[in-house]
């Protein structure tokens, strides 16, 4: 999965022209308070259909992000019982990230410097979209559709 993870952001980093992160990212992010435990986003997460949470303190603030590794790590490797682990014992610290305006193909090369499957999308202190290799695999989908109908024009 990883192999083909990274595969995917280099074709779409070599195949996006002049896109910008705001084109193409998640615009609903689905938070969680950070005194919450991992049984509850992982509850979150199965209802919503994802595969990662903003992590937020009681001033709406993003203090990080918990992923489906996160809970691989943190959780089930170390056998503990998720209704007993705090969302702030679980979440990884945001690292690094893509402003809206960031080119897409420089918001690509961060996640494989990396080694992240999404990076959150921060303006003016908020994380206001995050950009996944979902989105990823869908911009290049609307790429070859695109450029394989300008072909057929042609």
């Amino acid at each position: 999965m990883v192999i083909l993870g990274n595969l995917l952001l280099l074709i779409v980093s070599k195949t996006v022209v002049q896109e910008i992160v705001s084109q193409i990212m998640t615009r609903h992010v689905v938070t969680i308070n950070s005194n919450r435990t991992a049984l509850d986003a992982a509850l979150l997460m199965k209802e919503k259909r994802i595969s990662s949470l903003i992590v937020q303190d009681d001033e709406n603030e993003s203090l990080g992000i918990i992923t489906e590794r996160d809970f691989v790590k943190r959780v089930c490797a170390q056998d503990k019982k998720s209704s007993e682990v705090l969302i702030s014992e679980l979440m990884s610290k945001i690292q690094t990230f893509a402003e809206p305006d960031t080119p897409v193909d420089v918001a690509v090369q961060r996640m494989i410097n990396n080694r992240i499957r999404r990076l959150p999308v921060i303006s003016d202190g908020h994380v206001i979209g995050i950009i996944t290799v979902t989105d990823l695999a869908k911009e290049l989908r609307r790429i070859m559709l695109t450029k394989g109908i300008v072909e057929l024009i042609d």
